[in-house]
């Protein structure tokens, strides 16, 4: 059985027991949280939401927080010296998908 759930603005594909990183969620580490699914199959059957599916349920867990790699933003105009240098690291959370419920 799988699902494909949407959260902070993207899409996932996702099964029982997966882990995966997804943009920063405002829950503790343990937390169970239900996700929004936009289709669930369980090889038979297939049903899709417009644009969610209402009886099903995809529960996630907290596993934890983090910050993503450095990136380095730089801005300059050229014969102008004018010139800008910013980093950026983008906050995550680390879900392991508990159960999928069609």
């Amino acid at each position: 059985m799988f699902a494909v759930i949407q959260t902070g603005g993207k899409q996932y594909n996702v099964t029982e027991n997966d882990t995966i990183k997804v943009e920063k969620l405002n829950s503790a580490v343990g937390d169970k949280v239900n996700l929004d699914v936009l289709l669930v199959s369980d090889g038979d059957k297939t049903v899709a939401g417009t644009p969610t599916v209402k009886t099903a349920e995809v529960v996630a867990e907290v596993l934890a927080h983090g910050k993503g790699d450095k990136i380095v933003v730089f801005k300059y105009k050229p014969k102008k010296n004018e010139r800008k240098k910013q980093g950026h690291r983008q906050p995550w959370t680390e879900l392991k998908i508990v159960s999928i419920k069609m």
